[in-house]
């Protein structure tokens, strides 16, 4: 018998969050576990501290195939130095390496040890450990890195049987788990007390029942929803949605004004900015469509760098959504208050996805990251321009349907190719699932969203872990070899 899922009650604000790129997954979840573990060692003993010598950091799986392209490294580093990613200065990951060795200091009361990437030990990419994305942090009673050298290991050589000659030496561990869009959990993890939705759903089928019992549109029950889970003010839940909104716009703006390189050894050179400014030449149906591109690549290439995005559901689709929201307020003149009804549609296409198949390329692959992303704008659009329940659901299951079996295989373990394509190939798509959805006959369309997210996830059990964010297959390896 298939166990029933308990209630969604995440808040809306867990699932779209500011942090800096290039990964949720592999940079926002390392980093709020650094984070996590040196506020732990603040409320520890001072004797018990006084013991320690040094701070290890092992990744594995995904984090440890593609870490260093995405800046795993750097991040973890970053919350071991105190530093949260919502507060997290713009420039910190690009500008860790060369900082000065003072400023990189683990600070827990009286305890003072300095860090660096080289604290990061890369083990190994097939684990027993329940998710893909696991780190270990350890706190140790010896220096680490040892000062005696050892010969080096290549990380995808490395057995998960292989003993841990530092076993004896660690005072203190955590165990983490970066499960996607920047969420974190960890061994013997349990969620937080909150308040109860007063309409609960966990499928697509449940939130459309509660629609019909409540009378209420999909915002307003959203709101209701997000109310009792935080204890928060409608206004200041409005106040929150124009934030997250602003940000996702202003990765936009920052992205087809900048030009260069991306970091790293592709040496991928930005495409926004000519978007953007060759779409003026262009014929107008041309024009719009080339300025979709432009937004998408914009917010994709500025998570690319590592600076500052929302994650929607992921900083690896972070430029999906952005895109159609500043094209519905720029091309189809829909004001703050849709915009900000469609953002509350989108997450609950957001939440089924999390809940009932996955949001993480290590986990599903890419239909999990810009194919939910795409299915999140579809509904958006449809409810910002005031279109029906059931059409907002037509238009997420069309744009997600569509990216069925899409997998996550960065080049280089860079978050650029394929990746900033592919939001905007991701945003067009959900324009489009839009437009379908809005004229097709609603009672004539057989697949629900649900459906599709049964197929996701599915998918995602049987994909082959070289297709989830290990750059071990696809175009990561194609590529390469030509």
């Amino acid at each position: 018998m298939q166990k029933t899922p308990a209630p969604i009650n995440m808040s809306v604000f867990e699932l779209l969050k500011s942090g800096p790129g290039p990964s949720s997954s592999h940079t926002i979840g390392p980093m709020r576990a650094g984070f996590d573990f040196v506020n732990r060692l603040k409320e520890m003993d001072v004797h018990f501290l006084s013991q320690a010598r040094g701070v290890r950091v092992r990744l594995l799986g995904s984090l440890s195939a593609t870490g260093e392209g995405h800046g795993t490294d750097r991040a973890v580093i970053a919350g071991l130095m105190g530093h949260d990613p919502t507060s997290c200065p713009p420039a910190l990951l690009n500008e860790l390496n060369e900082m000065e060795q003072d400023k990189r200091l683990l600070s827990a009361g009286p305890l003072r040890l300095k860090i660096s990437v080289d604290n990061v030990e890369y083990g190994p990419i097939h684990h027993e450990y329940p998710y893909s994305n696991t780190l270990f942090i350890d706190l140790l009673d010896t220096p680490y890195p040892s000062d005696t050298p050892a010969p080096p290991v290549m990380p995808s050589l490395i057995s998960s049987s292989r003993p841990d000659p530092l076993a004896g030496n660690i005072l203190f561990s955590m165990e983490y788990y970066s499960v996607g869009g920047g969420f974190l959990q960890w061994n013997g993890w349990e969620p937080s007390e909150r308040g109860q939705p007063p309409y609960p759903y966990a499928t697509m089928r449940e939130l459309q029942m509660r629609l019909e019992e409540s009378g209420l549109s999909l915002d307003k029950l959203l709101l209701e929803n997000e109310t009792a889970i935080t204890g928060c003010s409608p206004g200041q839940i409005r106040d929150d949605l124009d934030n997250i909104l602003e940000i996702m716009k202003s990765s936009v703006r920052r992205g087809y004004e900048a030009r260069g390189r991306l970091p790293g050894s592709i040496g991928l050179r930005r495409k926004a900015g000519s978007l953007y400014d060759r779409s003026a030449s262009l014929e107008p149906f041309d024009r719009a469509l080339s300025l979709l591109n432009a937004y998408a690549y914009g917010a994709a290439e500025e998570n690319a760098a590592g600076n500052i995005i929302v994650t929607a559901p992921t900083c690896g689709s972070a430029g999906v959504l952005p895109a159609v929201a500043v094209f519905m307020q720029q091309h189809l003149c829909l004001d703050e208050a849709a915009q900000r009804k469609g953002l509350l549609a989108a997450t609950a296409i957001g939440f089924l996805a999390k809940q009932n198949a996955g949001i993480a390329g290590a986990e599903v692959g890419c239909q999990g990251e810009v194919g939910v992303a795409s299915a999140m704008a579809a509904a958006m659009l449809a409810h910002a321009r005031g279109y029906s329940a059931r059409v907002v659901e037509n238009a997420a299951e069309i744009a997600l349907e569509h990216h069925l079996g899409l997998t996550c295989d960065p080049v280089g373990g860079y978050v650029q190719i394929p990746c900033i394509e592919r939001n905007a190939v991701g945003a067009v798509k959900a324009y489009n699932a839009a437009i379908i959805a809005a004229n097709e006959d609603v009672a004539a369309h057989l697949v629900t969203y649900d459906d599709t997210l049964r197929a996701m996830a599915e998918i995602g059990r049987d994909m082959n872990s070289k297709y989830k964010e290990t750059s071990t297959g696809g175009l990561a390896v194609c590529l390469a070899q030509c």
